[in-house]
């Protein structure tokens, strides 16, 4: 009868992990994912939703309301905090979904420009901005659920499910696109093709959105006290500045490298070095392969041999390595593949564990909001800026500058991971 029960009991603990990392990663991918496509057919969206009068304004025009949603992002952070701290971690993560979900639908179901003019343009901002809201809600809600659902001696190892499930969503929508690219012709993109990828992203958002209905709310949440719960907002973010300025300071070098590094590489070395736009691309998929491999190594490690030294090395060796690998890469899809890996090895070293770090920064009544607006702030004002800057210094031939711009931010990561207490093993509901 004992054996019974206790086999039992392991099957529902079993199905209940099963559910929080399902639940959390399709939501956190979907997100992820909707930014990648917006990127991916960004000329297509400009020939669609804009006036074709300057198609160069239409595509900068397209491309500044992909930045506004980088701008709406800290306000997503402060909104879904709340929530999050005051309602639920899983009501904030639930919502979040099904905002993203409805910005997708609306990008995939705009009327043309042709047919109504500047509202067209309007409604892809008001997606955008929706999107934005999502994604900056989206981060904080999750990071923060996931750390307090994980059991604490593996919390390392299950919060490198954000940036796994990210990634994910990431390569889905650029394979999507290099499919679709290839499978239709140019007019059948420009006509309807481009509005596939955005209408499969509010069908996954929508399902996501069933499957966080059916989440449980963490006990940290449930353990508080009804009084915390109620606490005003602006006293306890003064209150816990100190380890604000420290989620920003780990962040600051670990979103522009992983932009840069993660994210950028590919267009870059399409456009600015001239390689193959399609070789690039695979380069880029292979190198976020070896990215989703290394996060679950970080991970288990950091439950070993603890946070401090594992976002250390990870920093350390982005610093080390960000000067060689840039001169390796010249005009070759392996140079491009090898550079990029070599990189995402040791990005995901910090990546795969700033969740669980963050988590364990704040208590339990300010944890979603504490992490969730430094972080989209630090994001909206480092990371979103990253591509630009690059671009802009490479242009007037002071892209030295850049490199050495990221890797004193890397130095600064280092050194704010040293002001951090070590939190492996801390217990969340307390």
């Amino acid at each position: 009868m004992t054996t019974t029960a206790g086999t039992s009991a392991d099957v529902t603990v079993h199905k209940s992990h099963a559910r929080t990392l399902i639940g959390t990663g399709i939501g956190n991918a979907v997100e992820w994912y909707d930014w990648a496509i917006y990127a991916t057919f960004s000329p297509f969206i400009a020939s669609a939703l804009f006036s074709q009068a300057d198609p160069t304004s239409a595509v900068l025009s397209t491309l500044a309301i992909f930045a506004v949603g980088f701008v709406a992002r800290p306000f997503g952070g402060f909104v879904f905090g709340w929530v999050g701290d005051r309602i639920g971690r899983k009501t904030s993560m639930t919502v979040a979904v099904a905002l993203g979900a409805v910005g997708s639908l609306l990008i995939g179901i705009a009327p043309t420009f042709a047919a109504v003019g500047a509202f067209a343009s309007v409604m892809l901002l008001i997606a955008r901005l929706i999107q934005g809201l999502a994604h900056g809600g989206e981060l904080p809600s999750s990071q923060t659920y996931l750390s307090e659902m994980a059991p604490k001696e593996h919390r390392g190892f299950w919060a490198t499910l954000i940036y796994t499930s990210g990634t994910a969503g990431i390569l889905a929508g650029t394979l999507l696109g290099a499919i679709l690219t290839n499978v239709l012709s140019k007019e059948d993109m420009s006509a309807w093709g481009w509005r596939i990828p955005f209408l499969i992203g509010g069908v996954l958002g929508i399902y996501a959105l069933f499957m966080r209905a059916k989440m449980k709310e963490t006990e940290a949440f449930e353990a508080e006290a009804p009084n915390e719960k109620r606490l005003p907002i602006l006293p306890q973010i003064i209150k816990y500045r100190k380890q604000a300025f420290q989620v920003i300071g780990l962040t600051v070098g670990l979103t522009v490298v992983y932009y840069i590094w993660g994210v950028v590489a590919p267009s870059y070395a399409a456009t600015a070095l001239k390689m193959d736009r399609g070789e690039a691309l695979w380069a880029g998929v292979i190198a976020n392969v070896v990215f989703i491999a290394a996060l679950p190594f970080w991970g288990k490690l950091s439950d070993r041999i603890g946070r401090k030294p594992v976002i250390i090395a990870s920093a350390a060796g982005a610093a080390l390595l960000h000067f060689p690998m840039t001169w390796l890469l010249k005009d070759s899809p392996w140079q491009l593949a090898v550079s990029m890996s070599v990189m995402l090895f040791f990005i995901a070293g910090s990546a795969s564990i700033v969740p669980a770090v963050y988590a364990e920064l704040f208590p339990t009544h300010i944890r979603t909001i504490g992490v969730g607006v430094p972080y989209s702030i630090c994001v909206a004002v480092f990371g979103g800026t990253a591509p630009y800057l690059q671009t802009w210094l490479g242009s007037i031939g002071q892209a030295q500058l850049f490199n050495v711009y990221a890797v004193i931010l890397l130095l600064v990561g280092i050194a704010f991971a040293f002001s951090i207490p070590e939190t492996k093993g801390k217990d969340l509901t307390v």
